[in-house]
Parts: C-alpha cells; sequence; structure tokens
C-alpha cells in the first residue's frame, strides 16, 4: 500500500567493473606507439627536399594520421567499458506499510500569549517544539489542527514537512475567536485521521487552558477516537500558579498582568489516559522539549518499502562507437592517409 512516500530516481552503473583493469593496459599501447615512432616506423628517407611532397593541402592529412592511433585508443576503452556492461537503472521505491498518522492539535487561544516560558511566549515556544518533532519524523504522514472557541484544519495529512512547518509558523492568536474548544478540537483531528490505513493513529492535543468553548464533550470526543483507535497525547502547557500575561492599557502602551494558570489536567489525563495515550505537563521550554523527544521516542514507525528497478543496457552504443572508431582508423589508413608502398 502506497502512502504518498514513494520516489523514483536514476541511476548509472557498471555492473561488471573487473573488466576496467583492462585499462591499465592503455598507457602501454600508447607508450609501444611512441616507442615505434621513434625507431622510424612511420619516416621515409629523401635524399632531396625536393623529393618530397610540398606541405600545404595534405598538411592535415599528415597531422591526422601521425593521430590514428588515438582513435584506436577510444576504441580500445570503449570495448573495455562495453565488456563493463553499462547499465541507466530508473528505480522507484514503493512504501508498502503506512508509518504513523499524527495530527498535531495546537492551542491558538489567547492564553497562550503568557510568557511564562521567558523571554517568550507558550506560543512560540510550543512552535519551536513541534517544528523539532516535525523533523525527526521520517515517512509518518502529519497534519495540522489550530483550535481557540472552534477548531480547523490548519494543514491536511501530508509527508511534505516543509509544507507543515509553514503552516505551523503561520498560526497565530487571534486567527480564531477567543476560548478554549477541547471538545471540538479533539473530534476534529479525530475525524482527519480515523479512516486512515495507517496502523498508528495519535493525536497531540497541546493546550494551556479549560473546556469553555464548543458543543462537543471531551469525554465524548475521547470516546470516539478510542473507538477510532485514535491515541491521544495531551499536553498542559504553563506554569504552576501563576504566570505574567500582556494586556494593552488605554494609552496603547503594553503592560504585563500577573494572571492564575489554569489547566484542567485531570480532565487531560482522563482523555489521554481512555485513549491508550499519556499526559504530560510542560512548565518551561526544556520540559517541552523533553516531552515531544519522549514522544518522538514512543511513536517510532517501521516502514516497511520494495524497490523495483527497469534497467537499460547501453554496452550496445560502446561497442557500436568502438567499432566505428576502429572502422575508420582502418579504412583511412588504407586510402586517404596511405603510406607510401
Amino acid at each position: 500500500m502506497s502512502t504518498g512516500g514513494d520516489s523514483r530516481w536514476n541511476v548509472w552503473r557498471l555492473a561488471d567493473k573487473g573488466y576496467l583493469a583492462l585499462l591499465a593496459a592503455v598507457p602501454l599501447l600508447w607508450l609501444w606507439e611512441r616507442f615505434l615512432h621513434r625507431r622510424g616506423r612511420y619516416h621515409v628517407a629523401f635524399s632531396s627536399r625536393q623529393l618530397a611532397p610540398p606541405p600545404g593541402a595534405s598538411a592535415w592529412k599528415f597531422s591526422l594520421r601521425r593521430r590514428l592511433h588515438f582513435f584506436k585508443l577510444a576504441a580500445f576503452i570503449l570495448l573495455v567499458l562495453a565488456l563493463c556492461r553499462p547499465q541507466w537503472l530508473t528505480a522507484y521505491r514503493v512504501v508498502e506499510s503506512p508509518g504513523c498518522d499524527i495530527l498535531l492539535a495546537l492551542d491558538i487561544s489567547g492564553s497562550m500569549a503568557a510568557v511564562d516560558f521567558k523571554p517568550r511566549n507558550r506560543l512560540e515556544v510550543a512552535k519551536e517544539m513541534i517544528a523539532r518533532f516535525i523533523a525527526n519524523r521520517r515517512s509518518d504522514r502529519l497534519a495540522l489542527v489550530a483550535f481557540a472557541a472552534t477548531a480547523y484544519t490548519k494543514c491536511p495529512l501530508t509527508v511534505d514537512y516543509g509544507i507543515l512547518t509553514h503552516f505551523l509558523n503561520e498560526a497565530a492568536i487571534g486567527d480564531i475567536e477567543d476560548g478554549t474548544a477541547l471538545g471540538v478540537a479533539l473530534a476534529t483531528s479525530v475525524n482527519r485521521v480515523k479512516n486512515s490505513p495507517a496502523k498508528t493513529k495519535i493525536v497531540i492535543l497541546l493546550t494551556d487552558g479549560m473546556n469553555n468553548r464548543g458543543e462537543i464533550d471531551p469525554r465524548d470526543a475521547a470516546r470516539m477516537a478510542r473507538d477510532f483507535g485514535v491515541k491521544v497525547y495531551a499536553i498542559g502547557v504553563g506554569t504552576r500558579g501563576e504566570a505574567p500575561y500582556p494586556v494593552v492599557d488605554t494609552f496603547g502602551r503594553e503592560r504585563y498582568i500577573t494572571m492564575t494558570v489554569e489547566i484542567d489536567e485531570p480532565l487531560l489525563r482522563e482523555i489521554a489516559s481512555s485513549t491508550g495515550g499519556l499526559y504530560f505537563r510542560a512548565t518551561d521550554s526544556d520540559s517541552l522539549q523533553g516531552i515531544f523527544r519522549e514522544i518522538d521516542r514512543w511513536e517510532k514507525s517501521t516502514v516497511l518499502s520494495r524497490t523495483f528497478s527497469e534497467v537499460r543496457e547501453l554496452f550496445p552504443y560502446f561497442l557500436a562507437t568502438a567499432l566505428l572508431l576502429l572502422a575508420f582508423a582502418e579504412v583511412a589508413r588504407r586510402t586517404f592517409l596511405r603510406l607510401l608502398p
């Protein structure tokens, strides 16, 4: 079964590389040719320069005649390469079993602007950790749901991690009406992965608040996740106690007020436990990073794939070119480039 992770590539190779050792004879053949030339095999003695044909139109013939051995050397090299059976392979890698399908449900409500993860706010740190989590996946399909008072799919299931990261970076506070609809967020996430053929289906629900919006009870959404075999990892984001929260005063100046951190941990723990997942609490950026590292360790998938190859033999082209070079050298030597009788 293919999951969109199929790939194709081309490669050139020599099937029988052992014959390349014959190329060691090329320098010897060239030295032998030079030896014959120095001995005067291709020289004719004249008693007077006036008996020799004048240079001019035949100069190019003389130059070509002296270089005919290079045609033979080239032909020899091509014959050796033909023996090595050069091939052009078109390979296909077909993914037969999908990896995990992971849906990331990210809270973008106003409370995510709290800066208890100094110097950045919760949303900025969460997006950074999610981006690192995405970068560590291989062949898994991932999706992104953003939620506040309602939820919507920011990016559907994909193996294009670049476009997923782009949509993640675009997610911002204020994109949706403020509030925290945990039930709607979880139901939307489950709906995206419920019909997936993947053996493992996961929702990572990241929030910093309590369910206060939406018409779907989070427990009902958790039961739906369990019925469809979707495991939920819930992450509560925020320090314990109080956290600074930015507000704008009547003069348009930004200042910070202290607000109580309210995360419904019993509910999140119940959601995770009922689906076979786990609940984590992230009180700072390091703990959040550790949580994603832990999830990444638990949910590594094994992807089965098969590689097919189409082989195109290229040795006939090398052989034909070598024979043409040899034929040219021999015909030229016996016709318009022949030696004096």
